[in-house]
């Protein structure tokens, strides 16, 4: 399977994962690729017709041009190459029904790349809202999710009520034809987006469950077993 890579904030010709994903990863019995922002996104088919499935990472924010609103004055700056590179993937993916694993930024760019948009600072935006950027400890679970029962999430996590680790000032807002949202935060924040094609298995989660595979709880290691599952074809 492949996983996207984003640019390193400090020197853009470079580019970084998380060591977490890969460990979560490979704890589940798969071998990850590491896919950066390519010069060509054309590229997606032909790097998507050499996995089995596709994970979309956390980083930075997506270009709200792309989503047709004004940058937010607390949105980040945007990486126009991995922008174009991920919506590639995602569509890649839905054409070939391969399986998709989104992670923070992941829903996100999901979300824009299917024709949804998303709130740009949540602080600002969300009357009432809890912390969802609790970066100062990343594995600490700060606030509960609402899981539907019988989601892909709920199946995959064993739970329909969780406590999550939160990292992340952006989420989905108007859901994209095709998506259907499964996870939400007490404060109607959207947690958890699936596909709703029984033929294109997706699961989304804001969270960061690659930094919970040492808790006591199995809840997010289940996620990374349920998508090893799905490209197993069980």
């Amino acid at each position: 399977m492949s996983s996207t890579a984003d640019a390193k904030g400090d020197n853009p010709h470079r580019v970084r994962l998380n060591s977490a994903y890969i460990r979560a990863l490979e704890c589940a019995g798969l071998v990850p690729l590491i896919v950066p922002p390519l010069a060509d996104p054309s590229g997606a088919l032909s790097i998507l017709a050499a996995v089995d499935g596709l994970v979309l990472t956390g980083g930075e924010d997506v270009d709200a041009t792309i989503y047709g609103q004004d940058k937010h004055q607390e949105s980040n700056a945007p990486n126009a190459a991995r922008d174009a590179t991920e919506i590639a993937l995602v569509r890649a993916a839905r054409e070939m029904r391969k399986p998709v694993l989104a992670i923070c930024r992941g829903p996100q760019i999901l979300n824009v790349a299917l024709g949804g948009t998303l709130i740009q600072d949540i602080p600002s935006q969300v009357p009432g809202a809890l912390e969802h950027n609790a970066v100062r400890d990343r594995a600490a679970r700060v606030h509960g999710v609402r899981v539907e029962p019988g989601s892909l999430i709920a199946r995959a996590m064993g739970e329909t009520r969780l406590t999550v680790n939160s990292l992340h000032h952006q989420s989905v807002e108007k859901i994209a034809p095709g998506l259907k949202v499964t996870a939400v935060a007490p404060d109607g924040v959207i947690e958890g987006v699936e596909s709703e094609s029984p033929g294109w298995w997706v699961l989304a989660v804001q969270w960061h469950p690659e930094e919970m595979t040492d808790s006591p709880e199995p809840w997010d290691r289940g996620i990374f077993r349920a998508f090893a599952t799905k490209l197993a074809g069980e």
